[in-house]
Protein backbone atom coordinates (compact mmCIF):
# COMPACT_ATOMS: atom_id res chain seq x y z
CA UNK A 1 0.00 0.00 0.00
CA UNK A 2 0.92 3.18 -1.19
CA UNK A 3 2.32 5.55 2.11
CA UNK A 4 3.72 9.13 2.53
CA UNK A 5 6.23 10.40 4.87
CA UNK A 6 6.58 14.11 5.54
CA UNK A 7 9.87 15.73 6.81
CA UNK A 8 10.76 18.86 8.24
CA UNK A 9 13.56 21.30 8.17
CA UNK A 10 15.80 22.53 10.98
CA UNK A 11 14.42 24.02 13.77
CA UNK A 12 11.26 23.11 12.23
CA UNK A 13 8.18 20.64 13.13
CA UNK A 14 5.89 18.25 11.91
CA UNK A 15 3.59 21.31 12.63
CA UNK A 16 5.12 24.47 10.90
CA UNK A 17 5.16 25.91 7.47
CA UNK A 18 2.78 23.86 5.19
CA UNK A 19 3.41 20.38 6.35
CA UNK A 20 0.11 20.07 9.25
CA UNK A 21 -1.92 21.38 6.23
CA UNK A 22 -0.28 18.59 3.69
CA UNK A 23 -0.69 15.89 6.15
CA UNK A 24 -4.54 16.47 6.89
CA UNK A 25 -4.76 16.38 3.71
CA UNK A 26 -3.34 13.30 2.84
CA UNK A 27 -5.21 11.51 5.08
CA UNK A 28 -8.37 12.73 3.85
CA UNK A 29 -7.62 11.58 0.72
CA UNK A 30 -7.35 8.19 2.64
CA UNK A 31 -3.96 7.90 2.41
CA UNK A 32 -1.83 6.54 5.26
CA UNK A 33 1.03 9.47 6.19
CA UNK A 34 3.82 9.64 8.71
CA UNK A 35 5.13 12.94 10.29
CA UNK A 36 7.91 12.51 12.54
CA UNK A 37 8.63 14.93 14.62
CA UNK A 38 12.85 14.80 14.62
CA UNK A 39 14.92 16.36 16.75
CA UNK A 40 16.28 19.77 16.67
CA UNK A 41 18.74 22.15 18.30
CA UNK A 42 22.37 22.08 18.49
CA UNK A 43 23.23 18.72 19.92
CA UNK A 44 20.28 17.36 18.85
CA UNK A 45 19.75 17.82 15.02
CA UNK A 46 22.11 15.49 13.22
CA UNK A 47 22.60 12.91 10.70
CA UNK A 48 22.62 9.94 13.34
CA UNK A 49 19.70 11.42 15.40
CA UNK A 50 17.52 11.74 12.58
CA UNK A 51 18.40 8.51 10.48
CA UNK A 52 17.90 6.64 13.78
CA UNK A 53 14.01 7.94 14.07
CA UNK A 54 13.82 7.09 10.31
CA UNK A 55 15.30 3.53 10.53
CA UNK A 56 12.43 3.18 13.33
CA UNK A 57 10.09 3.02 10.32
CA UNK A 58 12.27 1.06 8.04
CA UNK A 59 12.73 -1.31 10.52
CA UNK A 60 8.72 -1.13 10.63
CA UNK A 61 8.57 -1.99 6.95
CA UNK A 62 6.89 1.54 6.29
CA UNK A 63 9.66 2.84 4.25
CA UNK A 64 9.71 0.42 1.05
CA UNK A 65 9.12 0.76 -3.27
CA UNK A 66 5.12 2.11 -2.21
CA UNK A 67 6.43 4.71 -0.36
CA UNK A 68 6.42 9.17 -1.27
CA UNK A 69 8.79 10.99 0.96
CA UNK A 70 8.39 14.33 0.95
CA UNK A 71 10.94 17.18 2.71
CA UNK A 72 11.69 21.05 3.05
CA UNK A 73 14.90 22.82 3.31
CA UNK A 74 17.05 20.94 4.85
CA UNK A 75 15.46 17.30 4.71
CA UNK A 76 15.96 16.91 1.13
CA UNK A 77 19.75 16.15 1.58
CA UNK A 78 19.16 14.07 4.73
CA UNK A 79 17.03 11.71 2.90
CA UNK A 80 18.64 11.48 -0.19
CA UNK A 81 21.75 10.29 2.11
CA UNK A 82 19.81 8.28 4.04
CA UNK A 83 18.49 6.39 0.96
CA UNK A 84 22.30 6.38 -0.22
CA UNK A 85 23.58 5.20 2.85
CA UNK A 86 21.01 2.60 3.61
CA UNK A 87 20.01 1.48 -0.18
CA UNK A 88 16.54 1.77 0.14
CA UNK A 89 14.53 2.04 -3.16
CA UNK A 90 11.30 4.26 -2.94
CA UNK A 91 8.29 5.22 -5.11
CA UNK A 92 8.57 9.15 -5.70
CA UNK A 93 10.99 11.71 -3.71
CA UNK A 94 9.33 15.58 -3.30
CA UNK A 95 11.80 17.57 -2.45
CA UNK A 96 10.79 21.60 -1.11
CA UNK A 97 13.77 24.33 -1.23
CA UNK A 98 16.66 21.55 -1.20
CA UNK A 99 20.69 22.20 -0.67
CA UNK A 100 23.60 20.33 -0.06
CA UNK A 101 27.17 21.71 1.24
CA UNK A 102 25.64 25.09 1.86
CA UNK A 103 27.00 26.94 4.49
CA UNK A 104 26.58 30.75 5.50
CA UNK A 105 22.28 30.92 6.41
CA UNK A 106 24.13 31.67 10.36
CA UNK A 107 26.38 29.88 12.72
CA UNK A 108 23.43 27.88 14.29
CA UNK A 109 21.71 26.39 11.01
CA UNK A 110 25.48 25.82 9.24
CA UNK A 111 26.51 23.71 12.55
CA UNK A 112 23.26 21.80 12.80
CA UNK A 113 23.34 21.26 9.13
CA UNK A 114 26.50 20.27 8.57
CA UNK A 115 26.40 16.71 9.36
CA UNK A 116 23.13 15.74 6.64
CA UNK A 117 25.66 16.91 3.24
CA UNK A 118 27.29 14.47 1.52
CA UNK A 119 29.31 13.89 -1.64
CA UNK A 120 27.68 11.51 -3.84
CA UNK A 121 24.22 13.67 -3.74
CA UNK A 122 23.26 12.16 -7.30
CA UNK A 123 23.52 8.68 -6.41
CA UNK A 124 20.10 9.36 -4.77
CA UNK A 125 18.73 9.35 -8.54
CA UNK A 126 19.27 5.11 -8.35
CA UNK A 127 17.00 4.68 -5.33
CA UNK A 128 13.91 6.58 -6.44
CA UNK A 129 11.38 5.91 -9.54
CA UNK A 130 10.76 10.06 -9.57
CA UNK A 131 12.36 13.31 -8.07
CA UNK A 132 10.54 16.11 -8.16
CA UNK A 133 12.24 19.65 -6.55
CA UNK A 134 10.28 22.68 -5.71
CA UNK A 135 12.73 26.22 -5.03
CA UNK A 136 12.66 29.64 -5.80
CA UNK A 137 14.56 32.53 -6.80
CA UNK A 138 14.13 34.77 -3.58
CA UNK A 139 14.93 32.62 -0.86
CA UNK A 140 16.43 34.69 2.43
CA UNK A 141 18.26 31.44 3.55
CA UNK A 142 19.29 29.24 0.64
CA UNK A 143 20.78 31.32 -2.23
CA UNK A 144 18.50 30.32 -5.61
CA UNK A 145 21.89 29.02 -7.25
CA UNK A 146 21.98 26.35 -4.16
CA UNK A 147 18.80 25.45 -4.49
CA UNK A 148 18.65 25.29 -8.51
CA UNK A 149 22.00 23.47 -8.07
CA UNK A 150 20.88 20.43 -5.61
CA UNK A 151 17.77 20.38 -8.21
CA UNK A 152 20.19 20.07 -11.52
CA UNK A 153 21.69 17.46 -9.41
CA UNK A 154 19.14 15.04 -8.41
CA UNK A 155 16.74 15.37 -10.82
CA UNK A 156 15.11 17.50 -14.67
CA UNK A 157 11.30 17.78 -13.03
CA UNK A 158 11.66 20.99 -11.34
CA UNK A 159 9.39 23.19 -9.92
CA UNK A 160 10.11 26.91 -10.00
CA UNK A 161 7.70 29.07 -7.99
CA UNK A 162 8.83 33.20 -8.52
CA UNK A 163 8.93 35.26 -5.50
CA UNK A 164 8.31 32.26 -3.06
CA UNK A 165 10.95 32.55 -0.79
CA UNK A 166 11.64 29.11 1.22
CA UNK A 167 8.51 28.08 0.45
CA UNK A 168 7.10 28.43 3.88
CA UNK A 169 4.88 30.04 6.28
CA UNK A 170 6.99 33.17 6.61
CA UNK A 171 6.49 33.77 2.78
CA UNK A 172 2.85 33.03 2.86
CA UNK A 173 2.94 29.56 2.45
CA UNK A 174 0.78 28.07 5.32
CA UNK A 175 -1.03 25.63 2.82
CA UNK A 176 1.10 24.78 -0.26
CA UNK A 177 -1.70 23.99 -3.38
CA UNK A 178 0.62 22.93 -6.45
CA UNK A 179 2.16 20.28 -3.99
CA UNK A 180 -0.62 18.05 -4.55
CA UNK A 181 -0.28 17.74 -8.19
CA UNK A 182 2.66 15.91 -7.73
CA UNK A 183 1.56 13.56 -5.08
CA UNK A 184 0.50 10.67 -7.20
Amino acid sequence: MENYFIIHGSYSSPYSNWIGWLHEYIESEGKQVYVPNFPIGIGYQNYENWSNLLRYYLDLGLINENTVLIGHSIAPVFISKFLVDNKIKVKKLIFVCGFNNYFGINEEYDTVNKSMYFDNLEDVKKFASEIICFYSDNDPYVKYEAEKKFADTVTENQVFIPNAGHINSESGYDTFENIINYLK
